[in-house]
This record gives C-alpha cells, structure tokens and sequence, in this order.
C-alpha cells in the first residue's frame, strides 16, 4: 500500500504528526508512506523512522496555477492508494480528488465532497491526538501513541562530542531555548521571552547550583538573543546544532529544558526530557501533552513579558 499524508505548517507541525505516521506505519507495517511538507519543514523527517519519501510543496507560498499542476502531477505519477490531508479547504480536497487517488482521508469541512473517508475534526485537545484522529478514517481506534522520534547514532555521537566541547561535567546541565520562529513573529504571535528575565533565571541557577551547566540553544534565528545573554555572562555556554537530530540529540542529554512554545519544546516531550515550556498567546493544552516530565506556564494576559522569573523558577524548584 502506497499512502501520502499532505502536512502543511512548520517543524512543530511535523512533530505532532509524528505519532499519526507511527501508528499508521504500525497498522500497517509493509505501507510506503510519503509526505507534501514545506521546505522549511523537511529537516523535522531526519527522525522520524515511518516516513519513506519527503515531497516539498510551499503550501503558504501564492501558488499559480503551474505549481498546483506540478504537484498534481507528481501525486500522481506515484499512484497512490490512500491520501490523507491535513488542509479542510475546497481546493485542497478538489486537489485530492483530481489525483485518482481511490480513498481520500481529511477532516470534515469546505473539502469534504471530495473525500471519501470525511472525519469530523476536535480542536478541542492535544494536537497529536487530533492529527491522529484522521485515522479513523481508515479503521485505526487505537489511542494516540506519545510523541516519539528516531535519532540517528552519529547526531548522538555529536552530542557527546559536543558535551565534551562544552566542557560539561557530571552535574549534567540546563539548556535555555528563548526564541521564536520569524514566521511567527511576522504573524504577530508573542513567543520570544525578554533576555532581562533570562538572565535573572540564569543569575539564579549560578547562585543554586554552580556546578550544574547553563547552555543557551543557538539556532539561526536565536542569534540576537544569544548575543545579548552572553554580553551579560561572557562564558555563557552555547550550542549550535546544524540540524534537527542533532538539536533532539543535545535536548535529550539535559537535565532541564526550559523553552518557549517552539519546535525544541516538542522534541524535549519526545525524548522525555523534563521541560518547563513558556506559552503567551498560545493554549498549552492543545500543545502539550499531560505528563509529569512536561510543565506549562502560561502568560495571565497572553503576553510572555507577564511571566515572572519567579514564577518559573518556583516550577524549577518546586518541581511542579
């Protein structure tokens, strides 16, 4: 069985969707399942052990009437046996029905005349859990299994390496991720917290616990941050990881993550590192899962300037 799952949206995106393509690829063990994502999001597949091709398509991008035909095409010259779709447009179901593709799987909404199998979408509940109730549409009731990922032994071998680079020793260490995506900040969603609070939370951390490690996470659109923390501590520690297994490796050795809402906060729940992640505008309900290793602290006024240093570090200390 060949299957294809069209899965727009960002790294973050990908992750939850995860627990959809495992349990799919569990069903049926012998399926080929290949994904449409964006090209910003393609790295999210580097672990992620059920997938066997990536497509790219830029479903954000204003796309003419050529690149809908080329992606059509595509679909298909695979000859596909099942589709599934996470888009609930007209358009995107017309998408799926033009390719010939035998069972259409998508939510319940403007596309749904053209779906053979329609299932009613809950917004109300974790995302994973709700990527993964479009399984229902191909007979799957199994429970949503937990996020997962499959990292490659040389991304933990880097991480080891990189532990060693960074000097850090038994005490083990903390990692901080304090940015944001441009794409969100371009849509105007607050999920960036401000260096000043930052530094009162590393300031305390230095005075508790000296000799556990402070490692500030330097992706490439952290770099403003990660400049103004290490004005305040010139031997801050940080770790730039160039893709996404490497970025899971170095998470899943910490102690502590301590992120905002971001891809990084989704690959510490995978590999169940404990994490207190910061929500401002956002639902950590709908973000995150309910588990003891994963703790959510959300803006009072959906601003992420509103949350207290002291508010986090009572969760770092208090432990819940």
């Amino acid at each position: 069985m060949r299957v294809v799952a069209l899965v727009p949206g960002g790294i973050g995106d990908q992750i939850l969707f995860f627990p959809t393509l495992d349990d799919l690829k569990r069903s049926y063990p012998d399926a080929d399942i290949d994904v449409v994502v964006e090209p910003r999001s393609a790295g999210a597949y580097r672990v992620c052990k059920s997938v066997n091709d990536v497509l790219l398509y830029d479903y954000k991008d204003r796309n003419s009437p050529a690149d809908w035909g080329n992606l059509l095409g595509r679909l298909r010259d695979r000859e596909y046996d099942v589709a599934i779709s996470l888009g609930q447009t007209w358009l995107v179901g017309l998408l799926l029905w033009l390719t010939g593709i035998n069972k259409r799987v998508g939510y319940a909404g403007g596309g749904s005349p053209f779906l053979t199998d329609p299932v009613p979408l809950n917004k109300d509940q974790y995302a994973a859990a709700m990527y993964h109730d479009l399984l229902k549409g191909m007979g799957i009731t199994s429970p949503c299994p937990q996020l997962a990922i499959n990292l490659p032994k040389q991304d933990i071998l880097w991480a080891e390496a990189e532990q060693k680079r960074l000097g850090i020793t038994d005490s083990g260490y903390v990692l901080i991720h304090g940015g944001s995506s441009k794409l969100a900040q371009s849509k105007g969603i607050d999920k960036i917290y401000p260096v000043e609070n930052w530094i009162k939370i590393i300031q305390d951390f230095q005075q508790r616990q000296p000799d556990v490690s402070i490692v500030a996470i330097a992706g490439p659109e952290d770099v403003e941050l990660v400049n103004k923390l290490l004005e305040a501590f010139p031997n801050l520690k940080y770790t730039a990881p160039e893709d996404i297994g490497k970025l899971a490796a170095i998470i899943g050795g910490a102690s502590l993550m301590l992120c905002t809402d971001s891809a990084p906060m989704h690959l510490a729940i995978a590999v169940e590192t404990y994490t207190i992640a910061l929500f401002g505008p956002t639902d950590p309900e709908k973000l995150m899962p309910k588990s003891d290793r994963a703790i959510a602290i959300k803006s009072p006024t959906g601003k992420m300037s509103d949350i207290s240093p002291e508010t986090i570090l009572e969760k770092v200390w208090g432990g819940t």
